[in-house]
């Protein structure tokens, strides 16, 4: 897969390949400081499988580098990237076209997962934009996450992150018996059926892992 990373920023373009190499480990990354440099990488490379967009690059004019984008590699999904995470840009993003909305304040581990969301042909948005009905005159259909304890929560935070159910009990110290029936209880509740299955479900609901995790 031929991915395109677009970041004025050095340090987040070169933090960004080792996740991507796990996404494919056959992975061509091409780099753009600026948008004009990304828009010559999309035109001359007709393999790109993955667009990585900062929206406050040079040149980006706002999400009109996301429609432009889209206009030259109709077929390539664009996901962009932000420090910042407003509920009317993030909508006005998926309306530009945009395939996911990602912050740069996620672990490496969802980004990978929101980028495999978002290459199945789903969205990728923060669980603010998703989760967040205080302002909205009608309710938000109920998040399968939200019937989950706070314990289920943790669990499935790890099992997001990769960690095996030994794993998981070494850091809760818990029985591996004991987190088996709190995963039971997580694909119950969500309406998984395994373990790849809950953490889709997580992701496509708006799960972000916590900076720290």
């Amino acid at each position: 897969m031929h991915i395109l990373v677009a970041d004025d920023h050095n340090l987040v373009r070169d933090g960004l390949k080792p996740f991507l190499f796990e996404l494919d480990p056959d992975a061509v990354i091409h780099d753009a400081a600026n948008f004009d440099e990304a828009l010559a990488v999309a035109k001359s490379n007709e393999s790109l499988g993955l667009v990585l967009l900062d929206l406050r690059m040079p040149g980006m004019n706002g999400l009109q580098g996301v429609e432009v984008m889209r206009k030259t590699r109709p077929g390539v999904p664009v996901v962009i990237l932000s420090g910042h995470v407003e509920r009317e840009e993030v909508l006005a993003a998926v309306r530009a076209g945009a395939g996911g909305y990602i912050p740069k304040t996620i672990s490496g581990t969802a980004l990978i997962n929101a980028l495999r969301l978002v290459l199945a042909g789903e969205s990728y948005l923060p669980p603010s934009i998703l989760l967040d009905s205080n302002n909205s005159e009608r309710k938000a259909p109920a998040s399968p996450l939200s019937t989950l304890s706070a314990r289920e929560r943790e669990i499935l935070g790890y099992l997001i992150e990769g960690q095996t159910n030994k794993e998981i009990a070494r850091r809760l110290d818990l029985q591996e018996i004991t987190i088996k029936i709190h995963l039971r209880n997580v694909y119950r509740k969500i309406g998984a059926v395994n373990r790849a299955q809950a953490v889709r479900i997580a992701l496509s609901s708006g799960w972000v892992l916590p900076a720290t995790m």
